[in-house]
């Protein structure tokens, strides 16, 4: 694609890059080291396993994330991509080896060796890299000093994030800001200090005081930054302009560029491309062997309704699923009404329309399990924020803002709002808040881990019965 003279493209970091390769270089010295392990095996099978190993790992290090930019997120995750995209790798090899000529080479203790042996290597790498370049920053080698414009909120989280991103090779020095003190409030210790006026910030560029320069001003203030820039091109600082997107309610935002012009997405669906395929993976395999797990049970419990009271097994109301389309919902029912109009009376705890067995399905979520054909079918995930009857998103829209953002992912049978005691009736307006606050959390924060986390804590939820009715 060609670039307009005006495009914003990437700074492509060669940490990566480098990373990408010690890993390789981890993978074949942690084959040889268990070589000794393995008597039978030949210089050709170790080629060939060692480019199978290497070549596989890249291609599930992509899916699970293990070379995205980890700056500012806790190093745990990082190395639990890692080691699960290195386990499945080492997985996949293992069934490669039972269909090919290599199957008595590939042992089993010598893969538990080798999936021990490599991310130790690859984490160290990683950890003394990381310890290096801030030991360098703090004594102010081979580190550009910068300064940042605008003593703001926004200024303070990038001079943060900054320190915990030691391979950018950045020191700083203060801030700019026009604003008297009493305005602009006392900076916190770790951020350093305020240097100046704005004005300033260019004398300190065209001295070579400064070599680097963040401008994270409001984005009303148009014209100053606009000016400040133009001052700015007399000298040989490199300007960055930190947009105030934040004054906004982000949610999952992404930025791109459409033919060189850069576009910042404001609401977005997290689930593009690889993310989407691997959530769906997860759905219909975890779907899939619920439903042999509870088929049997569902049975009981649909001839239980039936025999208990007078109406249908199943009942079907009409929710809001992806991007607000309307899909069917299904139930087993448990009450001896089926609303699905413009008005419906939320369960409350000892309802007098529960059937005889319905408070204890909607206690144990019994009630629930026939959901698991939305899943399949695909207008439901495991994960996601709960539906709503259509009659309390059309009330709720008017309420909360940014309600409708919950319907940017497909609807779930259990969600981070559940898991976190968001369960059950909602009488009041502020627990419906709380509900829609974890859904948006969901939406911005989505990782595979953190479907299969709340899908663990969904059993617990269950067992405790807290705020079912």
């Amino acid at each position: 694609m060609n670039q307009s003279p005006h495009g914003v493209r990437p700074t492509q970091d060669l940490t990566y890059l480098l990373l990408k390769l010690f890993d390789a270089v981890a993978i074949a010295l942690g084959l040889l080291l268990i070589i000794s392990q393995i008597p039978e095996f030949n210089s050709e099978s170790s080629i060939i396993v060692t480019l199978l190993a290497i070549a596989g790992f890249y291609l599930l290090a992509e899916i699970f994330g293990v070379y995205r930019r980890w700056n500012g997120i806790a190093f745990a995750r990082e190395v639990t991509t890692l080691v699960l995209a290195w386990g499945t790798t080492l997985v996949l090899l293992k069934l490669l080896g039972i269909f090919t000529a290599y199957s008595t080479e590939l042992s089993t203790p010598a893969l538990s060796l080798w999936f021990v042996i490599t991310p130790v290597m690859a984490l160290a790498v990683r950890i003394a890299h990381n310890w290096r370049q801030r030991y360098l920053v703090d004594q102010g080698i081979n580190a550009r000093r910068f300064a940042i414009v605008g003593a703001n909120e926004l200024g303070i989280q990038l001079a943060r994030n900054v320190r915990k991103s030691p391979s950018l090779g950045l020191k700083l020095l203060g801030y700019y800001d026009d604003r008297p003190d009493d305005r602009t409030g006392k900076l916190p210790d770790d951020v350093e200090r305020k240097l100046g006026k704005i004005k300033a910030v260019v004398e300190a560029a065209k001295k070579g005081e400064v070599q680097v320069i963040f401008i994270t001003l409001p984005m009303r203030a148009e014209d100053r930054i606009r000016s400040l820039i133009a001052d700015l091109a007399d000298t040989t600082a490199s300007v960055y302009i930190v947009p105030d997107l934040f004054v906004f309610q982000m949610l999952n935002s992404r930025w791109s560029d459409i033919e060189g012009v850069p576009v910042v997405s404001v609401f977005e669906n997290p689930l593009f491309g690889v993310d989407g395929v691997v959530k769906r993976v997860l759905d219909v395999a975890v779907s899939t062997a619920a439903l042999m797990v509870a088929g049997i049970p569902m049975l009981m419990v649909a001839a239980a309704v039936k025999l208990t009271s007078r109406g249908p097994v199943l009942f079907k109301q009409k929710r809001y699923g992806l991007d607000g389309q309307e899909i069917d919902v299904w139930k087993f029912r448990s009450m001896t009404v089926c609303e699905n109009g413009n008005k419906v009376t939320q369960a409350t705890q000892n309802d007098s329309r529960f059937t005889p067995i319905g408070g204890f399905l909607r206690k144990s979520s019994l009630d629930e399990l026939p959901q698991i054909f939305n899943v399949l079918a695909g207008h439901m995930s495991l994960v996601g924020p709960r539906p709503h009857a259509n009659a309390h998103n059309e009330f709720y829209r008017t309420q909360i803002d940014g309600y409708m953002l919950r319907h940017k992912v497909k609807p779930g049978m259990t969600g981070l709002a559940q898991v976190n005691g968001c369960r059950g009736e909602t009488e009041t307006l502020d627990k419906m808040e709380k509900r829609v606050f974890f859904d948006h959390q969901y939406i911005r924060e989505w990782s595979i881990w953190l479907d299969i986390k709340i899908i663990l804590k969904t059993f617990l939820v269950v067992f405790s019965r807290q705020n079912a009715y």
